[in-house]
């Protein structure tokens, strides 16, 4: 379970940092500190692309990771350790806001505030409603096809150094 939580939360935290590291590098950065209504509408984008669903898991997953490593050491503390988690995840939720207020400053210093505009109207569409629903099934896809491509030419690239150092002579 506790694996599971790691693994979901990894996978969430890491789609989270390609979302916002494509972002930051799809632009230039701007000169001047973006205005508070640029920073307003980049927060209405990060949480129309589903930036609360994204980041919940984060916060949630570094509290269940906390409790696992206390209860190695301490497995006589189970339920203790489990109400505490659960106060926790309540008490430390609403730090997700942290991670959604920077997201919306990454987008506004890259982003004009009339194209902030656009993207936000493009989101509000019954087609950028569509690509909010399918993106993240499209991106699991993608990670998950990574793996298994990442695997594939491994091997590939671990038999090609073999067949060089062969023609070198040396066997590995």
């Amino acid at each position: 379970m506790i694996a599971t939580i790691a693994n979901m939360t990894s996978r969430l935290a890491c789609l989270a940092a390609v979302l916002l590291a494509c972002n930051l590098l799809s632009a230039p950065a701007r000169a001047q500190a973006p205005s508070a209504a640029a920073i307003a509408l980049a927060k209405e984008l990060v949480e129309l692309k589903g930036g609360t669903q994204m980041f919940d898991p984060v916060v949630s997953g570094l509290v269940d990771q906390t409790k696992a490593a206390l209860l190695q050491t301490n497995p006589q503390l189970s339920k203790d350790l489990n109400d505490v988690g659960n106060q926790l995840r309540a008490e430390f939720a609403p730090r997700r806001n942290d991670i959604i207020n920077e997201a919306a400053k990454f987008y506004a210093v890259r982003l004009s505030e009339q194209e902030l505009k656009e993207v936000v109207a493009f989101y509000k569409t019954s087609a950028g409603k569509k690509m909010l629903q399918q993106e993240p099934l499209v991106l699991d896809e993608t990670f998950n096809f990574i793996q298994q491509w990442q695997g594939r030419l491994g091997e590939d690239v671990m038999n090609r150094f073999r067949a060089e150092m062969k023609k070198k002579g040396h066997n590995l």
